[in-house]
C-alpha cells in the first residue's frame, strides 16, 4: 500500500526514507498527518552513531532498524474505536516518529490551543524537559544558575531560568555560535571556557557568592566533575542531560564533603497523573510552553538553524553526523 514516507535508521550512520503503509488507529488512538518534526541532535545522533556501551541503556533503544522522532506536530485526520471523533481537525503534539502519518494516545496528546507556527510548537517535547527540569531543581527566584551546554536542552534551561527569577545565570560552551542564540538580557552571561574562566566569572557576577544551581547539559560524561566548581555549599546539580558514558566521580569531595545535592531529570520523572500537589504533567507543561510562545515570552525562531523537506533527512543526519556544532533546531517540513 505505501503511502507513508518515513525516516529509518537502518543501520549505524545509514538513514534512509522508506515508504511505509499508513498506520490504522486502534482504540483511544489518533491518526495524524505529520505537519512538523523536530531532530533531537542528542538522543537522535546518540542512537545513529551506534557508538554506546553494549551494556548501557542507550542499547534499549539502538536496534536497527530504529525508526527516530519524538516532536511531532500534526493534524488529526481521523480516530480509532471507541475515540472521540471531536479530536478530527485539531492540531496536537505527540511523541511521533519522523513519518507523514503517524498513530499516538488520544490521552497523551497535547492540544495546541493556541494560534503559534508549526515552528515554534514543534519544540514543546524539549521544552516539556527543560521545564521538568527546572522544577525539579527547585529554581527560586534570585538565585543564581549556571547551565552548562548551549544546545538546544540549555537555551531553553536559560530561558525558562530567566522566567522563573533567576539571577544571574550564565551559561558556558566552547562554541561562541552557540552563545550568540541567546537573548541579550543584562542578568543572562555567555562564557566561553576557551577564552574565560568560568569560575571567576561566576564568583565576580554573584559578589563571591557562587552558584545555586548548575545545570549539566552537555551529555559530555568527562567535564561533569568540573561543573560543581561553580557551586556553593550545599548547591544543587542538576543533571538534565542524557550522558554519552561513565563519569570518574569522588563522592566525598563532589558530594559529601560540600553536602550538594545531585538531581535527574529526565523527562520520565513528570508526575503520570495531575494532583493539586503536583500539577505539572507532560500535557501540563506543554500547554504552558504554547502559552508563553503565544504571549511573547519565549521565542524560538533564534534557535532554528535548519528547516529542510523530510527528503532531506538522510543528507541532514549525515551533516549532523559529521559536526552538529553549526546546528541549532533542525526541523523536518512534511
Amino acid at each position: 500500500m505505501g503511502g507513508n514516507p518515513t525516516v529509518v535508521f537502518v543501520q549505524p550512520r545509514q538513514v534512509e526514507i522508506q515508504d511505509r503503509d499508513i498506520p490504522i488507529p486502534a482504540a483511544g488512538q489518533l491518526l495524524i498527518r505529520t505537519r512538523r518534526t523536530l531532530i533531537s541532535t542528542g538522543t537522535e545522533l546518540t542512537i545513529l552513531s551506534g557508538e554506546f556501551p553494549a551494556d548501557s541503556a542507550w542499547a534499549r533503544y539502538g536496534k536497527f532498524p530504529f525508526v527516530p522522532g519524538y516532536d511531532n506536530i500534526g493534524d488529526v485526520v481521523d480516530v480509532g474505536p471507541e475515540t472521540d471523533a471531536s479530536w478530527i481537525g485539531k492540531r496536537v503534539g505527540t511523541y511521533g516518529a519522523h513519518a507523514a502519518y503517524v498513530t499516538a494516545p488520544a490521552a497523551s496528546a497535547r492540544l495546541v490551543h493556541r494560534d503559534i507556527s508549526d515552528d515554534s510548537a514543534v519544540f514543546f517535547t524539549l521544552a516539556e524537559i527543560v521545564m521538568n527540569g527546572v522544577r525539579r531543581g527547585r529554581v527560586q527566584w534570585g538565585e543564581a544558575v549556571v547551565v552548562y551546554g548551549a544546545g538546544l536542552l540549555g537555551q531553553l534551561t536559560a530561558r525558562f531560568c530567566r522566567l522563573a527569577g533567576a539571577r544571574p545565570v550564565v551559561v558556558v560552551d566552547v562554541a561562541d555560535a552557540r552563545l550568540q542564540r541567546l537573548p541579550r538580557n543584562v542578568a543572562l552571561l555567555a562564557v566561553n571556557p576557551k577564552t574565560h574562566n568560568a569560575v571567576d566569572v561566576v564568583r565576580e557576577a554573584t559578589r563571591g557568592r557562587m552558584a545555586d544551581v548548575v545545570f549539566e547539559v552537555t551529555g559530555n560524561p568527562e567535564v561533569i566533575p568540573n561543573e560543581f566548581a561553580v557551586l556553593h555549599k550545599m548547591g544543587r546539580l542538576v543533571v538534565l542531560s542524557s550522558p554519552r558514558g561513565k563519569t570518574s566521580f569522588d563522592f566525598h569531595d563532589l558530594c559529601n564533603s560540600p553536602s550538594y545535592t545531585i538531581i535527574g531529570a529526565h523527562n520520565s520523572s513528570h508526575p503520570p497523573v495531575a494532583t493539586f500537589d503536583n500539577p505539572w504533567t507532560n500535557q501540563r507543561d506543554a500547554e504552558f510552553f504554547f502559552d508563553l510562545v503565544a504571549d511573547g515570552e519565549v521565542g524560538l525562531s533564534p534557535l532554528i538553524s535548519h528547516r529542510q523537506r523530510y527528503s532531506e533527512a538522510a543528507r541532514l543526519y549525515d551533516m549532523l553526523v559529521q559536526d552538529r556544532a553549526p546546528a541549532m533546531g533542525v526541523i523536518l517540513e512534511w
